[in-house]
């Protein structure tokens, strides 16, 4: 079925030309039809409203037809668009026709047989303009959806635990829990200090064995209502709410850092050693407001000591940190 408000864009420096070929475009009832001089005339009509077909002099001043689809290409990348292009021409030979076709002219039409070819042409281009807008658009939903199932994924599929947005979360949704209830949160920054040396030495595929086994081992270690979550490549972050009836302490973790210290890990590559440091985040409602960046801009910061000391570095907050 024809579009009768498919939107046509004809380039041609001959005036006689256009006139000709809208008259023809019209009464097969083409309604939407633009007209051009220039290439350069023709590139702001396209700015200000994108063509669906673009039929255009090959031979032109100044600019030519194959450059002329060399600017439209690019314009459409830059709009998500897709122009079909067609070449009025009077040139011969497979020499030019596959030079143009691999520049991007979808179709030509022979200046000799205008009369016979123009309306076929056009009728084909048409079919074809419709089913890529209709892919298009239908890309465009399929990036739509799969951005909005990315914002709301909170899952790392490497280790299956919670992933950056996901700690955010948590940590924002405990903050506001402590705020209203009351109790202690503590956040513990997990770091492979020789994680960068390992995955040079033994490769890609044994950091990601590393980086899984550690999560097991770690799943292992905490509390079932304790949050654990895989930052990036060597980091790894627990959210643990302790309640005002229970002592808080540093060796309270201590298992968690002699649990990945003590032990090696077993790869294809054999038994590796990893080191790591904790920095130890604890407060309650007396260090609040206090944001989830902040609690974790501060963790990373305190990080390297864990390093230098070979110890848990922990930090009690009594007061709420400066915006």
């Amino acid at each position: 079925m024809r579009n009768s408000l498919l939107s046509i864009l004809v380039v041609d420096d001959a005036k006689f030309s256009s006139v000709m070929i809208g008259r023809t475009l019209n009464h097969a009832g083409y309604t939407d039809i633009r007209f051009a001089n220039s290439a350069a005339e023709a590139l702001i009509l396209l700015e200000e409203r994108p063509a669906g077909i673009l039929l255009a002099d090959w031979l032109m001043p100044e600019t030519d037809g194959l450059e002329l689809t060399a600017q439209v290409r690019q314009h459409d990348q830059q709009h998500d668009h897709y122009t079909y292009i067609i070449l009025l021409t009077g040139r011969e030979g497979d020499n030019a026709l596959a030079e143009a076709f691999d520049r991007g002219v979808d179709d030509f039409i022979s200046k000799i047989a205008m009369n016979e070819q123009l309306l076929p042409r056009i009728y084909a281009a048409d079919r074809i303009y419709s089913t890529l807008t209709r892919l298009i658009k239908e890309k465009q939903l399929l990036n739509r959806n799969l951005t909005f199932l990315q914002s709301r994924n909170h899952i790392d599929p490497l280790t299956g635990l919670g992933n950056p947005r996901h700690l955010k979360h948590m940590l924002s949704k405990n903050l506001q829990q402590i705020e209203s209830r009351g109790g202690t949160l503590c956040y513990l920054l997990i770091g492979v200090e020789n994680m960068a040396t390992l995955s040079q030495t033994y490769g890609r595929t044994t950091h990601k064995e590393l980086l899984r086994s550690i999560a097991q081992r770690l799943q292992q270690l905490i509390r079932p209502l304790d949050v654990l979550v895989r930052v990036d490549g060597n980091h790894f972050a627990l959210i643990a709410r302790i309640n005002e009836h229970q002592e808080f302490s540093p060796a309270s973790f201590k298992r968690i850092y002699d649990g990945l210290n003590m032990k090696s890990f077993k790869t294809n590559e054999g038994f590796i050693s990893i080191k790591i440091g904790v920095s130890l985040i604890e407060l309650n409602s007396k260090a609040l407001p206090t944001t989830a960046d902040q609690l974790m801009s501060l963790a990373s910061k305190n990080l390297p000591n864990s390093y230098s000391s070979a110890r848990i570095d922990a930090m009690r907050l009594n007061l709420p940190l400066q915006q």
